[in-house]
């Protein structure tokens, strides 16, 4: 008669088994890059040519089957080669799409210009933004644009007059 913990030790056994294989299989896509390596950290880093994207979160798992890792709570993204970094709530990364998916509270910074969205997906061949707001909401964007023909300070040239224009207040009367 088999005791109370054989059928504990069987699913035991059978986890072991299919963790193994997942692992092997792991393994096999990490030697051919099909996705990118998980540090004991919660950091995955996707590699290109010399370009490195640095994914961390308190939990990432990997699919290797699929090519997809998902990071959840406090994601934070580092991409140096395209000067972005982002944090999120949630992060998708499609690997053989190049694609980023980010939800939940979604920042997007680079080079200075700034994005805030409840979902942002990055087309990482593209160097593509496509924000979506929350139910009722809408998206955020902050860009930095350049003068296009900027006076050298101490030029003598002269600050333009502030105007006490307010749209909101001005009310135009209609022409008769």
């Amino acid at each position: 008669m088999a005791s109370a913990s054989t059928p504990l030790t069987i699913t035991k056994s059978a986890r072991l088994r299919r963790w193994l294989r997942a692992s092997s299989l792991l393994v096999t896509a990490l030697a051919v890059g099909a996705i990118a390596p998980l540090s004991p950290l919660s950091s995955a880093t996707a590699q290109t040519p010399g370009q490195a994207l640095t994914l961390r979160s308190d939990i990432q798992e990997a699919n290797s089957i699929t090519g997809v890792i998902t990071a959840r709570g406090n994601v934070q993204i580092d991409y140096p080669a395209r000067q972005i970094q982002a944090t999120s709530a949630q992060a998708l990364y499609y690997s053989r799409e190049q694609r980023i998916v980010l939800s939940g509270d979604v920042y997007v910074l680079q080079e200075g210009n700034s994005l805030r969205g409840e979902t942002v997906t990055y087309l990482i061949e593209e160097g593509r933004f496509v924000a979506l707001p929350d139910r009722g909401q809408q998206v955020q964007s902050i860009y930095i644009v350049p003068d296009a023909n900027p006076e050298p300070i101490g030029s003598g040239a002269v600050a333009p007059e502030q105007s006490d224009f307010d749209p909101k207040t001005e009310i135009l009367e209609p022409v008769e």
